[in-house]
């Protein structure tokens, strides 16, 4: 933090403030990378390694949420987790998931949470000897992270989760819109092909509507601090860097999860097969913040509640949704906690869990598929969407 006396302040305040449209864009998402599997709009991003090579056996693959940019976990130099990781010796991965053009309106959540997530856990899983990969999956990534290794765990080694919701009809404003009657989901989705990123970013705004004041008054008031500064500028680079969503996944994510809650009643399938969190049996850890207005923590606590894993527990923080992630405070914190936790389990555990509890499919499902081969889609999801057009191999706009 940039030090000055309270007679400086007012100079460098309005220099500052002055120089707001000059002043070089941000620097964000700027870890070196490499982009090792592309499919689609979604690309699979390897972090090169530190000099010498991982110190870690196990990689790390990143998920975020669709919603959002993948980068608010690489936000700049020196406040940045990825940096954080290759640092300390991990090998680290991350999903970009792109941006959808009208020809993904029928995407779907399974080709999505099977399709694209999985195939990126075995690419990543392939590096390795041990041929699996710590996951972790943040908001809207973290549940889809659960519900995929629920049903296909073979190339998991642990799973971590931060505010990823699991219940979903809690106290949250989010609930509270999306149950409502009168939002007409599957109206929208038809006549908007794609969920539009300002309808997603309306929402998040509309919980705090003063947030955008707050904000400014925040800003006048410590624009003398240049870093605090470029700290903010760069995390309000990423909150108004928003994505549209796939309509039909989208479309299924609210009316399966938020409103059937079918979830935690164990009424969800993905690709037709039953998914229960009982059989979530690798290590977990559960990240929950105390001042989450999006996800509350009773909503992501409950993972660790239902999981059946013998090794698992829960991180709960202070602070909120964001801010918990990318704080100076972090890197001595959560940022730390995750390394540690990972390298704790590097190997495979020596001593074996229960037996998982008995399968409960909805359907008949395929078997578990080989490292190389994506899982199939349920042919009844198949059966029902409209045709679309074949997916672009474009990258994604960024």
């Amino acid at each position: 933090m940039s030090t000055a006396a309270p007679d400086d302040r007012g100079a460098l305040r309005l220099r500052n403030l002055l120089g707001l449209l000059t002043r070089p864009k941000p620097v964000v998402g700027a870890t070196p990378a490499d982009v090792v599997l592309r499919e689609n709009k979604m690309e699979l991003l390897r972090y090169r390694p530190r000099d010498g090579g991982p110190k870690h056996r196990t990689p790390v693959l990143m998920v975020p949420s669709m919603i959002n940019r993948h980068y608010v976990l690489d936000l700049r130099p020196g406040s940045s987790f990825v940096e954080y990781l290759v640092n300390e010796g991990h090998d680290v991965y991350m999903i970009r998931w792109g941006t959808p053009s009208a020809e993904d309106r029928y995407l779907t959540f399974d080709e999505v949470c099977d399709g694209y997530l999985g195939r990126a856990v075995r690419h990543v899983a392939r590096t390795t000897e041990r041929r699996k990969a710590h996951v972790l999956g943040y908001c809207m990534g973290g549940t889809m992270a659960a519900i995929h290794t629920a049903v296909r765990p073979e190339y998991v080694a642990s799973l971590a989760t931060l505010a990823a919701p699991v219940r979903f009809r809690d106290e949250a404003i989010l609930s509270t819109w999306a149950a409502n009657e009168n939002f007409d989901i599957a109206a929208m989705t038809a006549a908007l092909g794609n969920a539009p990123w300002q309808l997603l970013q309306g929402t998040f705004l509309m919980q705090r509507p003063t947030m955008s004041l707050a904000k400014l008054v925040g800003l006048v008031d410590r624009a003398w601090d240049a870093e605090w500064l470029d700290a903010f500028l760069a995390l309000e680079t990423w909150v108004n860097d928003n994505v549209s969503l796939p309509g039909e996944a989208f479309r299924e994510y609210i009316e399966r999860l938020y409103r059937h809650e079918s979830l935690v009643a164990g009424e969800f399938a993905l690709s037709g097969e039953r998914v229960r969190l009982e059989n979530l049996r690798c290590p977990l850890l559960a990240v929950t913040f105390e001042h989450d207005l999006i996800v509350p923590w009773k909503s992501a606590v409950e993972l660790v509640e239902r999981a059946g894993s013998a090794d698992k527990e829960r991180l709960h923080l202070k602070g909120g949704h964001v801010g918990a992630v990318v704080s100076r405070k972090a890197a001595q914190g959560l940022w730390s906690k995750l390394s540690g936790w990972w390298a704790a389990r590097d190997a495979e555990p020596v001593s074996a869990v229960s037996e998982p509890a008995a399968e409960s499919p909805v359907v008949a499902a395929p078997n578990a598929p080989a490292l190389d081969d994506a899982p199939p889609a349920a042919a009844a999801t198949k059966a029902q969407k409209a045709p679309r057009a074949q997916p672009s191999a474009r990258r994604g706009k960024k």
